[in-house]
């Protein structure tokens, strides 16, 4: 039997549609791209591939609806008309978020409010209750969103964010994300076979993501979603795509992925988060200070992700890292360099002008990543 199509969206930070755009290509979907989301059409089966499968991605997401809204009778009958019978089991928990933006229902709680109570009544006629939904069971979470007077109904298929891999044990301070990481990859030309570099590990995320992409490992192979609550979740879906992901691991090659970083309680920290990830064995971790990074591989990838130097206290220690890395690596010219910083004079400090730079945000903060781009030199390569 045919599943039901939906309409889905997969939800991405600032600076990264195109790459999530790329990934859902690859994975075989027709899409169109917005400002922080990727819209595609998929089944219950495509819900499952794309959450196992987006390494950038934040979450993905049902739109279950979308519709004009000017005045609060509008949004509670157009939510009342949706049959959330087919989405929501009579005991289901189901929280309600929501934002506005230059839209007349500008208050989010009254929004929030109004969307929460079409639901319960259209629930409670269709199962006949009279007294209070118990919502103790499963909890599926409802997004309303208004965007100039017009809402968005969405369902929330992921749970925590796609960032949550389950394999960071702990952190350090600071950490980028998951996903951020991954979305920095993949902005440069690395494959499997190239030499990798991150010199300031910290907890080896970026190093890690750069296993786990080079092995073909599904990112969310080891972690749960929120899909698994639906009622019309059938968990042997789930276990053939975790079998199908788990088969399409390259187990065969072998990688040069250095992990360096100047303090070793962050390599030993970084060492069992790769281990938790099951990469351990594909990442050469050293301590080591950038100033001290020296090779003669060539045709390489770097990706720094060094102390932004916010405070004044820091900016001066900051701009020493900088320099240090320009000394380290700008002799490495077969070697591309992405270096990611809130500095917007790095250029300076670090001795050399950026091929690109591209604006990307790290939580809030304005970060820009400076693209130093190599000159192969496939003949002479040693590796």
């Amino acid at each position: 039997m045919d599943q039901m199509k939906y309409q889905l969206i997969a939800t991405v930070a600032a600076g990264f549609e195109s790459v999530v755009n790329t990934e859902l290509k690859d994975l075989g979907y027709r899409t169109t791209v917005e400002n922080g989301r990727v819209n595609f059409e998929g089944d219950e089966h495509d819900i499952i591939r794309t959450n196992l499968w987006l390494r950038v991605a934040d979450r993905v997401m049902i739109v279950v609806d979308s519709f004009r809204a000017d005045d609060f009778t509008a949004l509670f009958d157009q939510v009342n008309a949706i049959p959330w019978e087919n989405y929501l089991a009579m005991d289901a928990h189901f929280p309600v978020t929501g934002r506005s933006v230059k839209s007349k229902l500008h208050s989010v709680p009254d929004v929030q409010s109004i969307t929460k109570k079409a639901i319960v009544s259209r629930l409670q006629d269709i199962y006949h209750r009279r007294t209070r939904l118990p919502e103790t069971g499963a909890t599926t979470k409802v997004d309303v969103r208004l965007l100039k007077d017009r809402a968005e109904i969405l369902i929330d298929t992921t749970g925590d964010s796609l960032f949550k891999r389950g394999y960071r044990i702990d952190h350090g301070e600071a950490p980028l994300k998951e996903n951020f990481a991954a979305g920095l990859i993949a902005l440069t030309p690395y494959r499997a076979n190239d030499p990798f570099l991150d010199p300031m590990t910290g907890s080896g995320t970026i190093a890690i993501e750069a296993a786990l992409k080079a092995r073909n490992i599904a990112p969310g192979i080891k972690r749960h979603f929120a899909f698994e609550q639906f009622a019309s979740f059938n968990p042997q879906w789930l276990l053939d795509a975790r079998a199908e992901a788990q088969a399409a691991i390259k187990q065969d090659i072998e990688l040069t992925i250095m992990a360096n970083d100047i303090d070793q309680s962050m390599i030993d920290l970084a060492k069992v988060n790769a281990n938790e990830a099951g990469v351990l064995h594909d990442i050469q971790f050293k301590q080591l200070a950038v100033k001290d990074f020296k090779t003669d591989l060539k045709n390489g990838i770097i990706i720094a992700n060094p102390p932004y130097g916010k405070r004044l206290n820091d900016q001066q220690k900051a701009r020493e890292i900088y320099r240090d890395l320009g000394n380290a690596f700008n002799s490495l010219t077969t070697w591309s360099k992405y270096i990611l910083t809130s500095d917007m004079e790095f250029e300076r400090f670090y001795g050399q002008q950026a091929t690109k730079r591209r604006k990307l945000y790290n939580g809030y903060l304005r970060t820009d990543l400076f693209q130093f781009w190599g000159k192969p030199d496939y003949k002479s390569s040693k590796k």
